[in-house]
């Protein structure tokens, strides 16, 4: 257990009117909970994991977790849905700081700096592990495959689009189709490191970054306009 839970479980509690929790203690079980049920997804798997077991775990009686979600899966569903918005934050932060910032930065830098970011959350062990739980459950439970791509996949796929029209309508790149051109930036950039990482194959550093390296450039070579590669070509040599 965390600091933060043993101090929650240690420190008296205030409750609200009617004995019930209060919103900042509510919040702050509902984190407690999601943590217990991803370190047990994680470890266990999912046919390992028990409504049970992450009570216990979170230090929360069983009728609470299951007044917060249906059941296991519902729960595996909210872990999942917390590791999909790991994955997508920076991409949405760096459209938004794109549409809102007076002096944006330029398509390569926001382009090496997300594949740093995607590829170190698909290679996590948690991500790994989450993607063998959904191919072994995909067959029982196809919703939560399904939340893994539309929520996950597509939306990361639309946000890189929309990063895409942004440089276009600077006349930076043309793209005929953006989020086209963003699911195949997305798999060029993960599809093989990816596969490795589920099959719990080890990946060497270097290699890693000189492919991602590689990734970029050769998918920016095939997008930029002749003004967008002038542009290019004076950052390189300032």
């Amino acid at each position: 257990m965390t600091n933060e839970g043993i101090e929650a479980v240690e420190r008296p509690v205030r409750r609200g009117t009617g004995g019930r929790p209060t919103r900042e203690e509510a919040v702050r079980r509902d984190a407690r909970l999601l943590d217990a049920a991803t370190n047990l997804f994680m470890e266990r798997g999912f046919d390992g994991t028990s409504i049970d077991a992450v009570a216990e775990a979170a230090g929360v009686s069983k009728p609470t977790v299951y007044a917060r979600y249906r059941d296991k899966r519902d729960l595996f569903a909210a872990v999942l849905r917390g590791r999909i918005r790991d994955w997508l934050a920076p991409i949405s932060a760096a459209a938004e700081a794109q549409a809102t910032e007076s002096n944006p930065k330029n398509m390569e830098t926001i382009l090496h700096e997300l594949s740093r970011h995607m590829l170190s959350q698909a290679l996590m062990p948690d991500c790994a592990t989450l993607q063998r739980i959904l191919a072994a459950q995909a067959v029982q439970f196809p919703e939560l495959a399904r939340l893994a791509h539309e929520d996950g996949w597509l939306r990361g796929v639309r946000g890189v689009a929309t990063l895409l029209q942004q440089f276009a309508a600077r006349g930076e790149i043309k793209v005929d189709d953006p989020e086209l051109a963003a699911d195949l930036f997305l798999n060029l950039l993960l599809g093989h490191s990816a596969r490795l990482a589920i099959h719990g194959m080890a990946i060497d550093p270097e290699f890693l970054q000189r492919r991602s390296q590689a990734a970029v450039e050769l998918f920016l070579n095939g997008i930029r306009t002749q003004s967008g590669r002038a542009a290019a070509e004076e950052r390189s040599k300032s």
